[in-house]
């Protein structure tokens, strides 16, 4: 009994760090569930699971007695398999943190443990009988079931996504139109921050179209196997020689704002993380035996500050920010740098973004499991305006202001119809056909996230006035019509092509 308690205690401590390592580096951090490069990845954790569930539920209930010790010790040696196949996987497509891996390796010392101390229980198993005999160990067992289930239910959800990424992944480029291409090299498109999540649609975007892209990025690795071999990954701009032809530079890199707290130092990575790149991508740019023609750089409707008050008065390009609020003073810094690329002839168009609604990242989707889940709630009073951008208008303003020769300056990459945060609350609950009845007071998410709050709780009302006065047409300009096709409940968005637009 004693062996047995040791055993059950390690499983606890393998499915506990296993959850977190799901959560936070797969989920959080890696987002291997909307990455078409992780597929393979999934499917190995998806099988994995599978077997954890069956050996939880299989020692928690049961002694394995003769041919069925083999089979528990066959499905114990699978998962050996299995995880160094993923060693192996996640070597070859992604950049692991530190911290990821300290924590596989803890991982892998507790079930060598486990199986140094099972081993001799399923020794003496294999002596008997064969039978699956019922041995039951009070309430461990119950628990026990319920980490099976949690696992299996896991396991089902990395199936169903691996299975979806196999069906969306875009085909491989033939190696002779690959040969073709480097045979007449063209203009390329520079994209930095292009795994993020409007960079990776963009990249995907402009593949489809047979341009010839360069990605800049920290994990070439992920990038690589993301993007395929038709794209030219780099880590560095050194790495891109003079004379090289870029035709337009598009600029997405930043650290997400939306996260952690803002401390000094938290402010301080956001700041480098968006103005470092932009001098970087200026300094290229001085480099280049030839100027791109377009710049079109990544800022954020924060530009023009929030406050207290917020109304839903519409502020087009020309509103000023507000000096003395990080977010305001954040996105002016980009801008700024961004700018600098004017005096090299280059046209520069700021984007400034607002929330952008997409199924393979940024908020939507932790918004619509809550929706889904009847989990929608009102932040504060709700009157706080709350500007979007659905990911296909996204991706179809940053190719609009890259084709454009008469756009320039600011541009608010927002949808026309506005909407407050209570109604965008219950729109998004009634798209799952929910109802979002849950009101969070304004007091518990200021104390908790301190003047990052204000991203929730206040707001600005901006409106794509020089979007629509060059005639780009929205494919979502309705929230209603957007959420529902984020739900599914209308047509998909596969195939469908980025917004419209006419010139004037």
């Amino acid at each position: 009994m004693t062996a047995m308690n040791t055993i059950f205690l390690l499983l606890s401590i393998q499915a506990a760090l296993g959850a977190f390592d799901n959560l936070w580096h797969h989920e959080l951090q890696a987002r291997l569930p909307q990455r078409s490069s992780a597929r393979y990845e999934l499917s190995l954790h998806a099988a994995r699971e599978a077997i954890y569930g069956v050996v939880f539920v299989g020692l928690a209930w049961f002694e394995w007695r003769g041919a069925f010790a083999a089979v528990l010790a066959g499905l114990l040696l699978i998962e050996v398999g299995i995880t160094l196949a993923d060693f192996l996987e996640e070597d070859r497509t992604r950049r692991l943190p530190p911290f990821e891996r300290v924590l596989h390796t803890v991982l892998t010392i507790s079930y060598g443990l486990f199986l140094g101390l099972v081993a001799p229980v399923l020794w003496a198993w294999g002596q008997q009988p064969s039978a699956m005999v019922l041995a039951p160990h009070g309430w461990v067992s119950w628990l026990f079931t319920a980490y099976a289930i949690g696992v299996w239910a896991w396991s089902v959800r990395n199936t169903l996504a691996a299975i979806r990424l196999y069906r969306t992944a875009p085909p491989a480029p033939q190696p002779s139109a690959l040969h073709a291409r480097s045979l007449q090299p063209q203009p390329a498109t520079l994209v930095t921050g292009a795994t993020g999540f409007v960079g990776s649609a963009l990249v995907a975007d402009l593949v489809r179209d047979g341009q010839r892209v360069i990605v800049l990025t920290r994990d070439a690795l992920q990038a690589r196997a993301s993007f395929g071999p038709g794209v030219w990954v780099v880590d560095t701009l050194d790495a891109i020689p003079s004379e090289t032809t870029i035709d337009a530079v598009v600029n997405l890199a930043g650290a997400r704002v939306l996260g952690m707290p803002w401390t000094q130092a938290r402010r301080h990575q956001l700041l480098a993380s968006r103005v470092d790149t932009a001098v970087a991508v200026v300094s290229l740019m001085r480099r280049l035996h030839k100027a791109p023609r377009v710049l079109v750089s990544a800022s954020a409707v924060g530009f023009y500050g929030a406050s207290p008050n917020a109304s839903m008065e519409p502020l087009d390009e020309s509103a000023p920010p507000r000096p003395g609020e990080f977010q305001s003073d954040l996105c002016a810094a980009i801008e700024h740098e961004a700018r600098r690329a004017e005096a090299l002839g280059v046209r520069v168009v700021r984007m400034r973004f607002g929330v952008v609604l997409g199924r393979g990242g940024g908020a939507y989707p932790m918004q619509a499991l809550s929706a889904r889940l009847g989990l929608g709630a009102v932040l504060g009073h709700g009157r706080q305006p709350a500007p979007w951008v659905h990911l296909a208008d996204a991706v179809g303003l940053v190719r609009f202001a890259m084709g454009h020769p008469h756009l320039q300056g600011p541009v608010n990459a927002v949808a026309p119809e506005a909407a407050t945060q209570a109604r965008f609350a219950q729109a998004l609950a009634a798209s799952f056909g929910r109802r979002a009845w849950l009101r969070i007071p304004e007091l518990p998410l200021r104390v908790l996230l301190g003047e990052m709050s204000s991203l929730l709780l206040e707001g600005q009302n901006p409106v794509p006035s020089a979007a629509l006065a060059r005639g780009y047409r929205f494919l979502h300009p309705r929230l209603s019509c957007a959420l529902e096709d984020l739900a599914g409940m209308e047509r998909s968005e596969e195939g469908m092509a980025p917004g419209k637009y006419e010139s004037k």
